[in-house]
C-alpha cells in the first residue's frame, strides 16, 4: 500500500488536506473579491436596465396612448389677436463718421383685439411722432446685431404703450428694417 502515495506533481484533494492547505474547489476559485466586485455591480447593471427597458417599452406606451385619447377632444381655441400696420417711417440717423445715414422700417403692432385696433387709429400720428423723435437720436452702432434689433424692439414698444395710454399693445413687430 505503499504504492498508494500519488506523484508529487498529482494535486487532489486528500495530498492538499493532508499538507494542511485547503482545497481549491472551481467555486471558491470564482468567488474571489475581485471577482465579487466586478460581478455584483455587472449584474445589478444588466438586471436594472433589463426592467428599466421592460417599463418603458411595456408600461409607458400605455400611460401615453391613455394621454393622447384624453388630449384630442379639447379644441384648442387660437387667442384674440389683431395687427395694425404702421406706415413706412424713413428717417436718417448719426453715423461715427458724419456720412448721412438712413433707416427705413416697417412695423406692425399686436393688439388685443379688433376693437383696440380701431380705436388706435387716432392715436397713430402721436405714435408715429415717439418713434421718430427716438429713431433720429440712434446710432449706426445702436442697431447692430441681434442684440441691437431686441433693444430698438423693446424701446418702440414702450414708447407706443406710452402713446396710447388706455390701450394695450403687446407686441411691437418689425416687417422691414433697412439702414442705409
Amino acid at each position: 500500500m505503499a504504492d498508494e502515495k500519488s506523484a508529487p506533481g498529482d494535486d487532489n484533494g486528500e495530498n492538499a488536506a493532508a499538507e494542511g492547505e485547503a482545497p481549491k474547489t472551481g467555486l471558491k476559485k470564482f468567488l474571489t473579491k475581485k471577482m465579487l466586485m466586478i460581478a455584483v455591480p455587472a449584474l445589478l447593471l444588466v438586471v436594472g436596465g433589463g426592467g428599466a427597458g421592460a417599463y418603458f417599452f411595456l408600461f409607458a406606451g400605455h400611460a401615453a396612448e391613455g394621454e393622447h385619447a384624453q388630449a384630442e377632444p379639447e379644441h384648442i381655441t387660437p387667442p384674440k389677436v389683431a395687427f395694425s400696420d404702421m406706415a413706412d417711417i424713413l428717417v436718417n440717423i448719426q453715423s461715427n463718421d458724419g456720412t448721412p445715414a438712413y433707416l427705413k422700417l416697417s412695423v406692425s403692432l399686436e393688439l388685443d383685439d379688433e376693437e383696440h385696433k380701431e380705436a388706435l387709429q387716432p392715436l397713430m400720428p402721436r405714435i408715429t411722432d415717439q418713434f421718430q423723435a427716438y429713431l433720429r437720436e440712434l446710432r449706426l452702432d445702436d442697431l447692430k446685431g441681434s442684440a441691437g434689433v431686441l433693444r430698438l424692439k423693446e424701446e418702440l414698444l414702450r414708447r407706443v404703450n406710452v402713446a396710447a395710454a388706455p390701450y394695450h399693445v403687446r407686441d411691437v413687430l418689425l416687417k422691414e428694417m433697412i439702414v442705409q
